[in-house]
């Protein structure tokens, strides 16, 4: 068979490979990527043996790697990596370090190796971790923008930064100390001069020739001079002894302070996901499956030496940064498998002499299995954060939500202000136009360089995450008059929301929706308005188009306000509903949620989620129903009516959960539809501070229910007749409106408003988010 021939054959083998793999992967709701491994194995040497030149399609496979890199700086800006600067360089350097000191100390100390340059050797190939499986796991699960997942990429560009040094190094590891030192001080200076002119070229030469490419008005063009930069400067790279990737991920840093960087994104992105695939099916390929049952107890042993170890060195590292428990443990399962480029160090030591055939083997199948395993760990992760957090004696040491570590003097003097959380380009629009209009503005964010440009205009503000309790408190949510969430991270949006609606359930949210996979779970969250910016453009350019051609104006708007209030239905592509409970599955399984049986005898049989008010008496949120005959209700309406045999999908912290059951159990008491609910706030000088609830009497003698108590940001659902009422107190009072005004006036002796605020611009934010808050606008420190 003609050479040129064989290698088309093997390239069309390998991508029908990985897409049947991909196929089969996603029917069993499995990453993708592992499909793609799988279809490698199969077609690869140790399977069916189909495909005969290896080497070429690995030479292929490193397109696929530097695309990705590639994709990745574009997306990943400067202004984002200085967010975790600390952590990336500092930790990440630390990381690196400690890994290769601990394994050479082990492997000398167990006689694994003979020399140090060995253990040092093998430390090298342990200390990376694969920047292509943890992006494509943070991409699939849409947390690139989640804490988590900015410290995880920090980490790894500088892991991939030191691939270089380590790849100039490699040669001299058995020299003199002397050599060694040149080595790194040669590495070192081609690092540093490659640095400037990437700087120099990113600043005068690259806006120059992508606006050149641009003005031609040709995809074909402009695609083909950026892929040609993209490959052109990784080619450089090696040249200069560095690597392809680095090269490729510098290039795609460079464009991504560009103007046209979201329309190179959109160019390149399929080539990179071909390549991509490509890329992880070469990996498949090197696994030998008969090698790996050989010597199966070995690599086991090696695999979990390797994922304990990483997770002990970098775990505390994180920690020790200042970042909550909860990320550094989620970064430091996130980060333990071995890299992908480790492939590349374990081959060129083979070459050198610094590893036997064997070893190289064992590295080969270790570093697949710990690449295999990572997206198994990185989706059970969050399950068993929920499952800990159930947990009373646990729970307060995974509290995800910090205190606020600032708050502007400003804050104590607002009354019913508007909350923002985020300020970036949208959140930035929209306290100017409402302080256009004089309404209070308070702005919650936790970027420094945020927080400094409010210092600077003097606009109020908490700094802090908008996703913890107690900033929002700081913010004063439960005195609100208005809420805009408008942060870039999914997680964040809706634990801010979830949280702000337990401050003030009646309390006018507005949400901008990152994916449209978002739209329903907000609103069934609680969200008044949910606004995806894409849809938003797309109504914007229709109500101009329509204009134009002649329609009436109120015909226009009854559309476009038709549009809005089905949730952008008739502009979502159809979904099946296996589709949908897909998607509610993935968008729930990171926060605390559990299935239902709801009781046969329960007094929720028979009632709509309307009727039984069971996100104000309890903060669970119910956001699917699956009835006994399999018919399954995703994002269900609030007519939806509770049957017996349902089984209920419930979103809410373990108390809230536990509060559902007693719910639904009919052991407390279910106030009518039209009962009166109102939170009041127990003052100084109130007569019953002090006093249990049996004590008070308050049901025989006003007829009125305390059906939750809030304090210091704790829920105390349902109580009993022990539990003390305190100053400071939330109590969330049920009954009639004359005995609620009556329990008041004995409460606090002056006339006090309920902490629920009457919201009276719901409109006016609605229709300015919809203008001002754009998709993009992460870049600029929401």
């Amino acid at each position: 068979m003609q050479e040129d021939f064989r290698l088309i054959l093997d390239f069309v083998s390998v991508l029908a490979a990985a897409a049947a793999g991909g196929l089969f992967a996603a029917l069993l709701r499995q990453p993708a990527l592992l499909g793609y491994i799988l279809g490698g194995i199969i077609v690869g040497p140790a399977g069916l043996g189909l495909i005969k030149e290896l080497v070429q399609i690995e030479t292929l496979a490193q397109f696929g790697v530097a695309f990705l890199l590639f994709a990745l700086g574009v997306e990943f800006s400067l202004a984002e990596l200085k967010k975790v600067q600390a952590i990336a360089l500092g930790g990440g350097g630390l990381q690196i370090t400690l890994t290769i000191l601990v394994t050479t100390l082990l492997s000398l100390g167990m006689g694994w190796v003979s020399t140090p340059a060995k253990g040092v050797f093998l430390g090298a190939i342990l200390s990376l971790s694969s920047t292509a499986v943890v992006l494509k796991c943070l991409m699939e699960r849409n947390e690139t923008e989640t804490p988590h997942g900015q410290i995880m990429l920090g980490i790894l560009v500088v892991q991939d930064l030191a691939l270089g040094l380590m790849l100039a190094v490699l040669p001299a590891l058995d020299q003199p100390p002397e050599a060694i030192g040149v080595a790194i001080g040669l590495a070192l200076l081609k690092i540093g001069l490659f640095a400037a002119g990437a700087v120099a070229a990113g600043i005068w030469l690259i806006p120059y020739l992508l606006r050149l490419l641009a003005k031609t008005e040709s995809r074909e063009l402009f695609l083909l001079g950026v892929v040609a930069l993209c490959l052109g400067i990784a080619l450089l790279t090696e040249h200069l002894g560095l690597s392809i990737e680095m090269g490729a991920f510098v290039a795609g840093l460079m464009i991504s302070e560009v103007e046209y960087s979201d329309q190179t994104l959109t160019y390149v992105e399929p080539l990179r996901d071909v390549f991509a695939a490509l890329f992880f099916a070469a990996i498949g390929m090197l696994i030998d499956p008969l090698f790996l049952w050989n010597n199966l107890e070995l690599i086991l042993g090696l695999v979990c030496l390797v994922l304990v170890g990483k997770f002990l060195i970098i775990t505390p590292l994180v920690k020790a940064f200042g970042y909550p428990l909860k990320t550094a443990i989620i970064v430091g399962l996130g980060l333990t498998q071995i890299g992908e480029f480790s492939f590349v160090l374990a081959s060129e030591g083979q070459f050198l002499g610094l590893v036997s055939r064997r070893v190289y083997l064992l590295i080969l199948g270790t570093t697949a299995v710990t690449l295999v395993v990572t997206p198994f760990v990185l989706r059970v992760v969050p399950l068993a954060f929920n499952w800990l957090e159930s947990l009373p004696s646990l729970k307060r040491f995974f509290e995800p939500m910090e205190a606020p570590k600032e708050v502007s003097p400003e804050v104590a003097q607002l009354l019913e202000p508007v909350v923002i959380c985020g300020y970036g380009r949208g959140g930035r629009n929209l306290v100017r136009l409402m302080q256009e209009h004089n309404y209070p503005v308070l702005v919650i964010d936790q970027s420094e360089r945020a927080i400094q440009q409010l210092r600077e205009a003097k606009i109020p503000y908490v700094y802090g995450n908008a996703a913890s309790l107690h900033v929002l408190e700081k913010a004063g949510v439960e005195k609100a008059q208005s809420l805009v969430i408008a942060v870039s991270d999914p997680m964040s949006t809706r634990l801010c929301l979830k949280r702000a609606l337990e401050l003030n359930p009646d309390l006018d949210i507005v949400v901008r929706a990152n994916t449209e996979r978002d739209i329903e779970l907000l609103y069934q969250l609680g969200a008044k308005e949910v606004v995806q910016p894409e849809f938003e453009a797309s109504l914007e350019l229709a109500t101009h188009l329509l204009t134009g051609i002649g329609l009436p104006a109120s015909v226009i708007e009854r559309e476009m306000e038709q549009i809005r209030s089905s949730h952008y239905l008739d502009l979502r592509p159809e979904q099946g509903p296996a589709q949908i409970a897909r998607d509610l599955r993935t968008a729930t399984e990171a926060m605390n949620s559990k299935w239902y049986a709801l009781p046969e005898s329960s007094p929720l049989k028979g009632m709509t989620l309307e009727e039984a008010n069971i996100r104000r008496l309890t903060g669970v949120s119910l956001v699917a129903i699956r009835r006994a005959e399999g018919e399954e209700i995703d994002y269900p309406g609030a007519q939806a009516q509770l049957q017996e045999g349902d089984r209920i999908l419930a979103v809410g912290e373990p108390d809230e959960l536990a509060a559902f059951n007693e719910l639904a159990k009919g052991e407390v008491a279910i106030p009518g539809i039209n009962t009166p609910c109102q939170w009041l706030l127990v003052p100084e000088d109130s007569p019953a501070h002090g006093k249990t609830l049996a004590e008070l009497h308050l049901r025989r003698q006003y007829g009125v229910q305390v059906q939750a108590i809030r304090r210091e940001g704790k829920f105390i659902r349902f109580p009993d007749g022990r539990a003390e009422i305190r100053v400071g107190d939330h109590l969330l009072l049920c009954g009639g409106s004359y005995p609620l005004r009556q329990l008041q006036q004995w409460l606090a002796p002056e006339p006090q408003q309920s902490v629920v605020a009457i919201p009276i611009i719901k409109a006016p934010v609605s229709e300015a988010l919809q203008e001002y808050l754009p998709l993009d606008s992460q870049r600029n420190g929401d």
